[in-house]
Protein backbone atom coordinates (compact mmCIF):
# COMPACT_ATOMS: atom_id res chain seq x y z
CA UNK A 1 0.00 0.00 0.00
CA UNK A 2 1.52 2.89 -1.41
CA UNK A 3 4.57 3.58 0.91
CA UNK A 4 3.69 1.39 4.33
CA UNK A 5 6.43 -1.34 2.77
CA UNK A 6 4.00 -4.10 3.02
CA UNK A 7 5.26 -7.42 3.86
CA UNK A 8 3.15 -10.88 2.99
CA UNK A 9 2.60 -12.24 6.06
CA UNK A 10 3.62 -16.66 6.88
CA UNK A 11 1.77 -19.35 7.33
CA UNK A 12 3.13 -21.08 10.26
CA UNK A 13 2.03 -24.81 11.32
CA UNK A 14 1.78 -24.50 15.04
CA UNK A 15 0.67 -27.64 16.58
CA UNK A 16 -1.06 -31.00 15.05
CA UNK A 17 -3.57 -32.70 17.49
CA UNK A 18 -2.82 -35.89 17.09
CA UNK A 19 -5.88 -37.64 19.07
CA UNK A 20 -8.31 -35.77 16.56
CA UNK A 21 -5.88 -35.72 13.29
CA UNK A 22 -6.45 -31.71 13.27
CA UNK A 23 -4.17 -29.39 12.48
CA UNK A 24 -3.46 -25.55 13.26
CA UNK A 25 -2.05 -23.23 10.99
CA UNK A 26 -1.60 -19.25 11.97
CA UNK A 27 -1.47 -16.77 9.27
CA UNK A 28 0.82 -14.21 11.11
CA UNK A 29 -1.31 -10.87 9.59
CA UNK A 30 1.30 -9.19 12.78
CA UNK A 31 4.39 -9.21 11.17
CA UNK A 32 2.58 -6.91 8.32
CA UNK A 33 4.08 -4.17 9.28
CA UNK A 34 5.68 -2.86 12.17
CA UNK A 35 3.16 -0.16 13.43
CA UNK A 36 0.64 -0.70 10.90
CA UNK A 37 -0.14 -4.38 11.42
CA UNK A 38 -2.55 -6.91 10.83
CA UNK A 39 -6.17 -6.33 10.17
CA UNK A 40 -5.80 -2.66 10.58
CA UNK A 41 -3.29 -2.34 7.73
CA UNK A 42 -6.05 -4.38 5.68
CA UNK A 43 -8.71 -2.10 6.82
CA UNK A 44 -6.58 1.19 6.51
CA UNK A 45 -5.10 -0.17 2.56
CA UNK A 46 -8.32 1.18 0.25
CA UNK A 47 -9.19 4.19 3.07
CA UNK A 48 -5.99 5.73 2.62
CA UNK A 49 -5.83 5.39 -1.28
CA UNK A 50 -9.46 6.60 -1.19
CA UNK A 51 -8.53 9.40 0.64
CA UNK A 52 -5.80 10.64 -1.27
CA UNK A 53 -7.72 10.26 -4.16
CA UNK A 54 -10.27 12.46 -3.08
CA UNK A 55 -7.57 14.98 -1.99
CA UNK A 56 -7.76 14.60 1.45
CA UNK A 57 -5.33 15.82 4.06
CA UNK A 58 -7.24 14.90 7.33
CA UNK A 59 -7.90 11.36 8.44
CA UNK A 60 -10.72 11.46 11.48
CA UNK A 61 -11.53 8.70 12.93
CA UNK A 62 -12.84 7.55 16.72
CA UNK A 63 -11.36 5.01 19.61
CA UNK A 64 -10.96 4.01 23.40
CA UNK A 65 -8.13 4.64 25.07
CA UNK A 66 -6.03 1.72 24.38
CA UNK A 67 -7.50 1.33 20.72
CA UNK A 68 -5.37 -0.39 18.20
CA UNK A 69 -7.25 1.26 15.37
CA UNK A 70 -5.88 4.67 16.72
CA UNK A 71 -2.61 3.98 16.87
CA UNK A 72 -2.68 2.23 13.47
CA UNK A 73 -4.22 4.91 11.81
CA UNK A 74 -1.52 7.50 13.31
CA UNK A 75 1.39 5.64 12.24
CA UNK A 76 0.16 5.32 8.99
CA UNK A 77 -0.96 8.44 8.51
CA UNK A 78 2.07 9.92 9.33
CA UNK A 79 4.11 7.84 7.19
CA UNK A 80 1.59 9.13 4.41
CA UNK A 81 1.64 12.71 4.97
CA UNK A 82 -1.75 12.62 6.22
CA UNK A 83 -2.86 14.93 9.47
CA UNK A 84 -4.65 13.11 11.68
CA UNK A 85 -7.30 13.46 14.49
CA UNK A 86 -8.50 10.94 17.14
CA UNK A 87 -11.90 11.63 18.80
CA UNK A 88 -11.53 9.46 21.75
CA UNK A 89 -13.61 8.15 24.42
CA UNK A 90 -13.19 9.10 28.34
CA UNK A 91 -13.81 13.27 28.56
CA UNK A 92 -11.51 12.87 31.65
CA UNK A 93 -8.58 11.91 29.80
CA UNK A 94 -7.74 15.22 28.53
CA UNK A 95 -7.95 16.92 32.28
CA UNK A 96 -4.45 16.86 32.17
CA UNK A 97 -2.78 14.90 28.70
CA UNK A 98 0.78 14.98 30.28
CA UNK A 99 -0.43 12.77 33.03
CA UNK A 100 -2.78 10.37 30.74
CA UNK A 101 0.08 10.46 28.20
CA UNK A 102 2.91 9.19 30.68
CA UNK A 103 0.14 6.31 31.55
CA UNK A 104 -1.22 5.46 28.53
CA UNK A 105 1.26 4.07 25.76
CA UNK A 106 -1.53 3.98 22.82
CA UNK A 107 -2.10 7.57 23.08
CA UNK A 108 1.60 8.16 23.55
CA UNK A 109 2.58 6.54 20.94
CA UNK A 110 -0.10 7.93 18.70
CA UNK A 111 0.61 11.56 19.95
CA UNK A 112 4.40 11.16 19.16
CA UNK A 113 3.20 10.02 15.42
CA UNK A 114 1.70 13.61 15.35
CA UNK A 115 -1.83 12.84 15.82
CA UNK A 116 -4.21 14.99 17.53
CA UNK A 117 -6.94 14.51 20.10
CA UNK A 118 -10.27 15.58 21.08
CA UNK A 119 -11.46 13.85 24.00
CA UNK A 120 -15.43 13.01 24.47
CA UNK A 121 -17.93 11.69 27.32
CA UNK A 122 -19.29 8.28 26.77
CA UNK A 123 -22.72 9.88 26.25
CA UNK A 124 -21.52 11.94 23.41
CA UNK A 125 -19.56 9.18 22.10
CA UNK A 126 -22.87 7.29 21.55
CA UNK A 127 -23.47 9.91 18.83
CA UNK A 128 -20.43 9.08 17.01
CA UNK A 129 -22.36 7.93 13.88
CA UNK A 130 -25.11 10.60 13.99
CA UNK A 131 -25.16 12.91 10.72
CA UNK A 132 -25.59 15.67 13.71
CA UNK A 133 -22.45 14.67 15.20
CA UNK A 134 -19.96 14.59 12.44
CA UNK A 135 -21.53 17.84 11.07
CA UNK A 136 -20.50 19.16 14.18
CA UNK A 137 -17.35 17.71 13.85
CA UNK A 138 -16.90 19.38 10.19
CA UNK A 139 -17.42 22.73 11.96
CA UNK A 140 -14.80 22.42 14.42
CA UNK A 141 -12.02 20.85 12.24
CA UNK A 142 -12.35 21.38 8.77
CA UNK A 143 -12.88 18.74 6.01
CA UNK A 144 -11.72 15.69 6.93
CA UNK A 145 -12.11 11.78 5.86
CA UNK A 146 -13.88 9.60 7.30
CA UNK A 147 -12.46 6.25 9.32
CA UNK A 148 -15.64 4.63 11.71
CA UNK A 149 -14.26 3.50 14.95
CA UNK A 150 -12.80 0.20 14.36
CA UNK A 151 -12.26 1.07 10.47
CA UNK A 152 -14.88 -1.06 9.19
CA UNK A 153 -16.47 0.33 6.47
CA UNK A 154 -16.87 -1.62 2.44
CA UNK A 155 -13.24 -0.32 1.75
CA UNK A 156 -11.93 -1.92 4.82
CA UNK A 157 -14.23 -5.46 3.95
CA UNK A 158 -12.48 -5.22 0.31
CA UNK A 159 -9.06 -4.77 1.98
CA UNK A 160 -9.37 -7.82 4.67
CA UNK A 161 -10.65 -10.16 2.06
CA UNK A 162 -7.18 -9.68 0.55
CA UNK A 163 -5.93 -11.91 3.84
CA UNK A 164 -6.88 -15.24 2.13
CA UNK A 165 -4.80 -15.90 -1.34
CA UNK A 166 -4.97 -19.31 -3.14
CA UNK A 167 -2.67 -20.82 -0.59
CA UNK A 168 -5.31 -20.37 2.40
CA UNK A 169 -7.67 -22.65 -0.46
CA UNK A 170 -6.58 -25.95 1.19
CA UNK A 171 -7.74 -25.41 4.62
CA UNK A 172 -11.01 -26.47 5.17
CA UNK A 173 -11.79 -24.20 8.52
CA UNK A 174 -10.78 -20.71 9.04
CA UNK A 175 -11.10 -18.67 12.10
CA UNK A 176 -10.95 -14.99 12.94
CA UNK A 177 -11.66 -12.88 15.92
CA UNK A 178 -14.71 -10.40 15.61
CA UNK A 179 -14.43 -6.76 16.79
CA UNK A 180 -16.81 -4.56 14.36
CA UNK A 181 -17.55 -7.56 11.54
CA UNK A 182 -14.96 -6.02 9.04
CA UNK A 183 -12.44 -8.86 9.07
CA UNK A 184 -14.23 -11.82 9.08
CA UNK A 185 -16.95 -10.28 6.33
CA UNK A 186 -13.61 -9.99 4.19
CA UNK A 187 -12.64 -13.04 4.90
CA UNK A 188 -16.24 -14.79 4.24
CA UNK A 189 -16.03 -13.20 0.83
CA UNK A 190 -12.81 -14.23 -0.02
CA UNK A 191 -13.56 -18.21 0.95
CA UNK A 192 -14.87 -20.78 -0.89
CA UNK A 193 -18.15 -22.38 -0.57
CA UNK A 194 -16.95 -25.79 0.95
CA UNK A 195 -14.76 -23.78 3.67
CA UNK A 196 -16.52 -23.14 6.83
CA UNK A 197 -15.41 -19.25 8.23
CA UNK A 198 -15.55 -19.39 12.27
CA UNK A 199 -16.07 -16.04 13.45
CA UNK A 200 -15.27 -15.83 18.15
CA UNK A 201 -16.72 -12.61 18.86
CA UNK A 202 -14.56 -10.32 21.44
CA UNK A 203 -17.52 -8.89 23.04
CA UNK A 204 -21.30 -9.83 24.26
CA UNK A 205 -24.70 -9.28 22.09
CA UNK A 206 -25.65 -10.61 19.25
CA UNK A 207 -25.76 -7.43 16.79
CA UNK A 208 -22.95 -8.98 15.17
CA UNK A 209 -24.30 -11.55 12.99
CA UNK A 210 -26.48 -8.50 11.14
CA UNK A 211 -23.60 -6.16 11.11
CA UNK A 212 -22.16 -9.20 9.07
CA UNK A 213 -24.85 -9.99 6.84
CA UNK A 214 -24.73 -6.00 5.58
CA UNK A 215 -21.21 -6.90 4.19
CA UNK A 216 -21.46 -10.30 2.81
CA UNK A 217 -24.44 -12.78 1.36
CA UNK A 218 -22.16 -15.64 1.62
CA UNK A 219 -23.87 -18.34 4.34
CA UNK A 220 -20.64 -20.43 5.05
CA UNK A 221 -19.86 -18.80 8.35
CA UNK A 222 -21.11 -19.18 12.03
CA UNK A 223 -20.09 -17.07 15.51
CA UNK A 224 -18.67 -18.78 18.12
CA UNK A 225 -19.88 -16.91 21.06
CA UNK A 226 -18.24 -19.17 23.86
CA UNK A 227 -15.26 -17.18 24.53
CA UNK A 228 -15.34 -13.49 24.87
CA UNK A 229 -14.34 -14.28 28.69
CA UNK A 230 -17.56 -11.68 30.06
CA UNK A 231 -17.16 -8.99 27.27
CA UNK A 232 -15.04 -6.49 25.52
CA UNK A 233 -11.43 -6.40 27.11
CA UNK A 234 -12.41 -8.45 29.75
CA UNK A 235 -9.99 -11.21 31.28
CA UNK A 236 -9.54 -13.71 33.74
CA UNK A 237 -6.29 -15.84 35.31
CA UNK A 238 -7.04 -18.88 33.00
CA UNK A 239 -6.82 -16.74 29.77
CA UNK A 240 -3.38 -15.41 30.80
CA UNK A 241 -1.63 -18.42 31.78
CA UNK A 242 -3.21 -20.19 28.16
CA UNK A 243 -1.25 -17.07 26.57
CA UNK A 244 1.52 -16.70 28.83
CA UNK A 245 1.79 -20.97 27.88
CA UNK A 246 1.16 -20.61 24.32
CA UNK A 247 3.87 -17.92 23.87
CA UNK A 248 6.75 -20.40 25.69
CA UNK A 249 5.30 -22.90 23.56
CA UNK A 250 5.44 -21.99 20.07
CA UNK A 251 6.89 -18.54 21.04
CA UNK A 252 3.85 -16.46 19.12
CA UNK A 253 2.74 -13.47 20.89
CA UNK A 254 -1.54 -13.46 21.10
CA UNK A 255 -3.24 -10.77 22.65
CA UNK A 256 -5.71 -10.55 25.05
CA UNK A 257 -8.50 -8.82 23.42
CA UNK A 258 -8.87 -10.66 20.21
CA UNK A 259 -6.75 -13.35 19.23
CA UNK A 260 -5.82 -14.90 22.34
CA UNK A 261 -9.60 -15.73 23.44
CA UNK A 262 -10.17 -17.18 19.87
CA UNK A 263 -7.10 -19.33 20.26
CA UNK A 264 -8.20 -20.17 23.34
CA UNK A 265 -11.33 -21.33 21.93
CA UNK A 266 -10.00 -23.10 19.33
CA UNK A 267 -8.12 -25.66 21.59
CA UNK A 268 -11.12 -26.19 23.91
CA UNK A 269 -13.37 -26.65 20.81
CA UNK A 270 -10.85 -29.08 19.48
CA UNK A 271 -10.34 -30.83 23.18
CA UNK A 272 -14.68 -31.41 23.19
CA UNK A 273 -14.32 -32.75 20.18
CA UNK A 274 -16.80 -29.86 17.93
CA UNK A 275 -14.06 -29.81 15.40
CA UNK A 276 -14.31 -32.52 13.07
CA UNK A 277 -11.49 -34.61 12.89
CA UNK A 278 -9.10 -34.36 10.12
CA UNK A 279 -9.66 -30.81 9.89
CA UNK A 280 -6.84 -28.04 9.13
CA UNK A 281 -7.47 -25.17 10.53
CA UNK A 282 -6.25 -21.43 9.48
CA UNK A 283 -6.02 -19.05 12.07
CA UNK A 284 -5.87 -15.35 11.57
CA UNK A 285 -3.37 -13.46 13.79
CA UNK A 286 -4.73 -9.66 13.92
CA UNK A 287 -2.28 -8.39 15.18
CA UNK A 288 -3.01 -5.68 18.48
CA UNK A 289 -0.08 -6.68 20.54
CA UNK A 290 0.52 -2.65 21.35
CA UNK A 291 -2.09 -3.44 23.33
CA UNK A 292 -0.32 -5.55 25.94
CA UNK A 293 1.37 -2.50 28.09
CA UNK A 294 -1.81 -1.30 28.73
CA UNK A 295 -3.38 -4.31 29.69
CA UNK A 296 -0.97 -5.59 32.12
CA UNK A 297 -1.14 -2.08 34.20
CA UNK A 298 -4.65 -2.83 35.14
CA UNK A 299 -3.90 -6.39 35.65
CA UNK A 300 -1.10 -5.49 38.01
CA UNK A 301 -3.45 -2.98 39.50
CA UNK A 302 -5.87 -5.97 40.39
CA UNK A 303 -2.66 -8.16 41.21
CA UNK A 304 -3.32 -10.60 38.83
CA UNK A 305 -0.28 -12.43 36.89
CA UNK A 306 0.95 -10.24 33.67
CA UNK A 307 0.97 -11.17 29.66
CA UNK A 308 4.82 -11.96 28.60
CA UNK A 309 5.36 -9.70 25.94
Amino acid sequence: MMDLNFVEPPVELVTHFKAHNISLHIKREDLIHPFVSGNKFRKLKYNLQEAKNNGSKTILTFGGAFSNHIAAVAAAGKLLGFKTIGIIRGEELGVDLNTTLNHNSTLRFAKEQGMGFHFINREKYREKDSSEFIEKLKFDFGDFYLIPEGGTNELAVKGCAEIMTDAESNFEIICCAVGTGGTISGIINASHSDQKVLGFPALKGDFLSSEIRNFTSKTNWELVTDYHFGGYAKVNEELINFLNNFKRKYQIALDPIYTGKMIFGIFDLIEKSSIPENSRILAVHTGGLQGIEGMNKQLSKKKLPLIEI
